[in-house]
Order: C-alpha cells, then structure tokens, then sequence
C-alpha cells in the first residue's frame, strides 16, 4: 500500500474536481468562484480543500454531478 492509499489522500483529486466543474460550469472563473467559496456545509473550508481527501472528493464530485442534472444542492 502507497502513501497516497495510506493517507486517503490523492495529489490529482483537486485537478479532477477542478476539471468536472469546468464541465458542469462551462467556465473556468464560475468553476473556481464555486469550488473555492468556504460553505457551511464543508465546515467553511472550501470544496477544493475538501477534495484533497478521497471522502471530500466523493462528496463534491456528488454535488457536482447533481448540479449537472439540475438539482439544486
């Protein structure tokens, strides 16, 4: 078992989220705003710190693909 595995955590998870918000957002400056604004939800830290971890990257990415299936989160 590596580090990353060790630690639950992955360097290209914040690159991944970075680039499915692209998506859902088709705009790198919205994609950013979102995924760089504290929320109460995540304990006021962002959801790009939170995708650091591989818990916090499952829970955004499920966000993300609900907003782009139109629910509101």
């Amino acid at each position: 078992m590596d580090s990353k595995q060790n630690h639950g955590q992955d360097s290209t998870t914040p690159e991944l989220i970075r680039r499915l918000a692209e998506q859902v957002f088709g705009d790198k400056a919205k994609a950013d705003h979102w995924l760089n604004q504290p929320t109460v939800e995540t304990g006021d830290c962002s959801r790009l710190q939170l995708a650091h971890s591989r818990v916090g990257y499952e829970a955004v990415k499920a966000e993300l693909n609900r907003l782009s299936h139109g629910f509101a989160c």
